[in-house]
């Protein structure tokens, strides 16, 4: 909403409006990946909507950068959306890394399917296994 009320008080000129249609553009539309990556179909989706979030934060703070640079809007007048956008960004890179390391958390589980226990002696057992990594079967002898 900082964003609406901050394009709606600036000049009516030309060049400046465009600034403030980019930064309108880019600084609600990261809500729109957020709300996205709620219904995201597979952990992947999701990695990739907040990452497109992520991307139009970065371009709101360019944006929000330039304006001030141009002498348009004070930067005092700024800082506290740039520093809104870079909360913003840490949240998400912190949501990102998060969902990223759960992906590779779930590659290296390895599942075992038990296909035979096979008695060799009184105290033995030979047990003949499938992992999910190789889908060969093995086996491991255990002693009771």
């Amino acid at each position: 909403m900082v964003i609406i009320r901050l394009y709606a008080t600036l000049p009516q000129k030309t060049e400046v409006q465009i600034f403030g249609r980019q930064i309108l553009r880019s600084g609600t539309s990261v809500g729109a990946h957020y709300r996205e990556a709620q219904r995201a179909k597979s952990n992947a989706d999701f990695i990739s909507k907040i990452e497109g979030g992520l991307q139009e934060l970065e371009e709101t703070d360019y944006w929000l950068e330039l304006l001030g640079e141009s002498n348009i809007s004070s930067k005092e007048r700024l800082s506290p959306l740039r520093k809104e956008t870079d909360e913003q960004l840490a949240v998400f890179v912190s949501i990102v890394n998060k969902a990223k390391s759960r992906r590779k958390l779930k590659k290296t589980s390895l599942i075992f399917f038990v296909v035979r226990l096979v008695r060799i002696n009184p105290s033995s057992f030979i047990l003949v296994f499938i992992s999910s990594d190789s889908m060969h079967p093995s086996s491991l002898r255990l002693r009771t």
